[in-house]
């Protein structure tokens, strides 16, 4: 066992509950107690009356894998499922824990309990006396709604909204003694309670046996559509099948939706022991690449839960795609000999077990949907907390080598050759040593490199150190150019170029975003050991440095020593660089002609005009060279907004700190209803000296560099903090901005402006964020988690 995993246990500890024996209920609420202002109601509709105070009130904080207690509520089946005092994220696991996937892990409510479950609603006698009574979820309702919050001012201590915060997962018999100790801790824990009639609404549910949702019935179109999904996908021939896997290990984790159909029905691609024709039975395994055991087939499954937007990564299917796959994987002339096995050395591997399939194909495949891939590690369970984020910086760009002119990613020869060299934590399972990382795994790192930097060395020109190397999405393809932000313990993907230029930028190839695939989604075990999740964050920090190093071939080789020491400052990080990173700048001098002093700052101007209208346009608030520049559509309202925003972008270091990690901030004409105005993200960009190690942040803080992006609409799932200004107040909300100067300065800012957990109206602002989102982008958006929401 490595030296490293005490040090590793001590810094990331959080509490273990221990479950106890599943008992029956003991504890009841009488009927009586229900209080006076709420009455019986009869006929209560699950889809109609009870799933939009669910979606809007419950999921928004239990809808995600960190979802408190397990308990998740965004569907009938997983409020039935009920709660479990076992976490996901633990820290200080040291062997892996069996999963516990909503609708995979288990099949019914009896094998939820026998896993540890417990119930939050009645499973003795369907009497409604005992539907009520025996039910924690109306006793938590109740005990909001005689202990309700302060109207004003932040929270008290006894409020804890930390990530790893210690889980009181009550079960029935424990509710008396949690409602002594916690009053105010009924639900939603934290912010205000329900109206009368949404209590009503919930509790005459209850009442009434808390029934669900019939089976959706889908529409003869989709179902035509299935069919012919499945089909593809369940060829005979060997390579239709290896095409297939190859398919299903990277889109196993979307939410698959026809494109042009109903935009709230969405798929998973699973594999079922039953054919097309049948219900499907999904097999459970951990990862996609874990061997099926035996005959298996392809299958869409209907998806019928609420999605926050966290998880929801969305990935268009239909005709138009079935013709793409076909012509890059059928068409090529290449033969498939043999399937590879499912031995998990090989089949953690993607450049083993697919080595049969066309590099190009691999890559041009994800390349269409570079976005889904890049976002897979921050929709996925991967991206939680500060130790596993602090592997990125605050804001960097991405782009993606042009697959016509970048030879190595296309160069089967060599990808097989070095195939060896590119294996993954994950070949080991749950099982890797931390010292297996630090030797191993950095020793085949290290090989790679210099294979990769011979390999470009030998090339016959230095094409792929020019600006020519870079992929412009064949002039239409949005996924060409992107903008990933960290907010700290999360992470969000944006399209295009947002913000100002960034310190660095990841430049990707074929290698590159296939080892992302495998490491952050495929290979992820999220119920994994906490060296298998250590082994992860470790060898991200190889493939992050290795994108920054492929940008970085683009600036003149003279150069790219300073730069490099401004990206990772402080002698560790030089050490660590010597040691893991020899090689950086990859390949030959570049061919990009400079023409100014600051060559960095011309690089980023340079990829901007090469990505065209991909990039962003112009606006008022970035890349605007010639006032005015408000973007196409925009109204009057938003075109004075962005002139009055327009100083926070030139912000850097001052009272950037003091603001919260993510903002959502609300413009609207003074006296408008609550359910107009546009929205602004505000997002604090906090510059690090370096990356490089997982701990200590604190002390590589660079608070005086630190920068501010200003952009329309929504970034990230879990918003800190919402803001709302009349516009006649923009420019004073800005001043106050532009002064803070220390906590106090913070404090007024938000009594003036901010919404804090104990507004009266509170849900009236995060009802209406999520409905602007959702009517934005109705396919791709999902409900913002407000768990994270700070108390300020």
């Amino acid at each position: 066992m490595s030296g490293l995993l005490p040090l590793l246990l001590v810094l990331v500890a959080v509490p273990v509950l221990a479950a106890p024996p599943v008992e029956a209920p003991k504890i009841g609420t009488p009927r009586e107690k229900l209080p006076g202002n709420i009455s019986p109601r009869a006929g209560v509709s699950f889809v109609n009356d009870v799933k939009p105070i669910l979606d809007n009130r419950c999921v928004v904080c239990h809808g995600c894998y960190d979802a408190p207690c397990q308990l998740k509520l965004e569907s009938s089946q997983a409020l039935r499922r009920g709660a479990s005092k076992e976490i996901i994220f633990d820290g200080t696991r040291l062997k892996s824990m069996a999963p516990t996937r909503m609708n995979i892990d288990a099949r019914n409510t009896p094998e939820w309990r026998r896993k540890g479950f417990y119930t939050v609603l009645n499973e003795g006698e369907p009497s409604a006396s005992a539907n009520f009574g025996h039910s924690i979820l109306v006793r938590m309702l109740l005990l909001k709604q005689d202990h309700p919050l302060p109207v004003s001012g932040a929270l008290a201590e006894e409020f804890d909204f930390g990530l790893n915060r210690p889980l009181e997962c009550t079960r029935p018999d424990e509710f008396d003694g949690y409602a002594r100790e916690h009053p105010r801790w009924g639900m939603p824990y934290g912010l205000p309670g329900l109206t009368p009639d949404q209590h009503r609404t919930l509790l005459a549910w209850i009442e009434q046996g808390a029934k669900g949702t019939e089976p959706d019935v889908l529409p003869n179109s989709t179902l035509r559509a299935v069919d012919r999904w499945e089909a593809f996908m369940n060829g005979v021939s060997l390579k239709e099948r290896l095409i297939a896997r190859y398919v299903y290990e990277h889109l196993f984790m979307g939410h698959l939706h026809f494109k042009g159909h109903a935009t709230d029905e969405f798929f998973r691609l699973v594999r079922s022991s039953t054919p097309p024709g049948q219900a499907v039975r999904e097999i459970p395994t951990t990862r996609p690449y874990d061997d099926p055991g035996g005959r298996f087939y392809y299958r869409l499954r209907l998806l019928s839960e609420t999605f926050v937007d966290k998880n929801h990564a969305v990935y268009e299917i239909g005709d138009e795609r079935l013709t793409r796959l076909r012509e890059l994987f059928m068409l090529p002339d290449y033969e498939v000999k043999a399937l590879p096995s499912y031995q998990t050395e090989l089949a953690a591997n993607p450049f083993l077990s697919f080595k049969a399939l066309p590099a190009q194909s691999r890559y041009r495949f994800m390349l269409d949907d570079a976005y889904y891939f890049i976002s897979g590690f921050m929709k996925g369970p991967v991206c939680r907390g500060q130790v596993a984020l602090n592997v990125i910086r605050d804001q960097f760009w991405v782009l993606f080598y042009d697959p016509d002119i970048d030879r190595l990613s296309k160069d089967d020869a060599f990808l097989g050759s070095e195939a060896n060299w590119l294996s993954l934590p994950g070949e080991q399972g749950d099982s890797v040593e931390l010292d297996d990382l630090i030797t191993s795994y950095t020793r085949d790192q290290t090989r790679y490199l210099k294979a990769k930097n011979a390999f470009l060395e030998g090339l016959p020109d230095n094409s792929r150190n020019s600006l020519a190397a870079i992929w412009q999405g064949n002039g239409t393809n949005p996924n060409a150019a992107m903008t990933a932000f960290r907010h700290f313990d999360s992470a969000s993907l944006m399209p295009g170029f947002v913000g100002a230029p960034p310190q660095t930028a990841w430049l990707i190839d074929y290698p590159l975003i296939e080892r992302i695939h495998y490491l952050l989604v495929a290979g992820f075990n999220v119920f994994g050991s906490v060296t298998h999740q250590a082994a992860t964050r470790l060898y991200m920090d190889n493939l992050r440095m290795e994108a920054e190093n492929d940008f970085l071939s683009l600036l003149p080789a003279s150069l790219r020593p300073s730069v490099y020491r401004d990206w990772n400052r402080g002698l560790l990080t030089e050490l660590n660089s010597a040691l893991v990173n020899p090689f950086y700048g990859y390949g030959k001098d570049s061919a990009v002609m400079f023409r100014t002093g600051k060559p960095l700052k011309e690089l980023f101007q340079m990829a901007e005009a090469r990505l065209g209208p991909l990039a962003g346009p112009a606006t008022t608030l970035y890349r605007c060279r010639r006032a005015p520049c408000e973007w196409e559509g925009a109204t009057p309202l938003e075109k004075r907004a962005e002139r009055l925003l327009k100083p926070l972008t030139f912000l850097i270091g001052g009272g950037i700190h003091l603001l919260p990690e993510l903002s959502f901030l609300r413009i609207h004409e003074r006296h408008a209803p609550a359910d107009q105005g546009i929205v602004y993200s505000l997002i604090q960009n906090k510059m690090l000296a370096n990356v490089s190690f997982m701990f200590w942040e604190s002390a590589r803080r660079l608070p005086r560099e630190d920068t501010l992006t200003v952009m329309p609409g929504f970034a990230g799932g879990y918003p800190n903090f919402f803001f709302d200004v009349a516009i006649d107040e923009v420019e004073a909300f800005v001043s106050q901005v532009l002064d803070l100067g220390d906590s106090a300065d913070a404090l007024r800012l938000v009594e003036r402006w901010g919404i804090r957990r104990t507004n009266p109206d509170f849900w009236v602002y995060a009802d209406f964020m999520n409905w602007l989102h959702r009517s934005n982008d109705p396919v791709n958006a999902g409900l913002f988690d407000l768990s994270r929401y700070e108390n300020r």
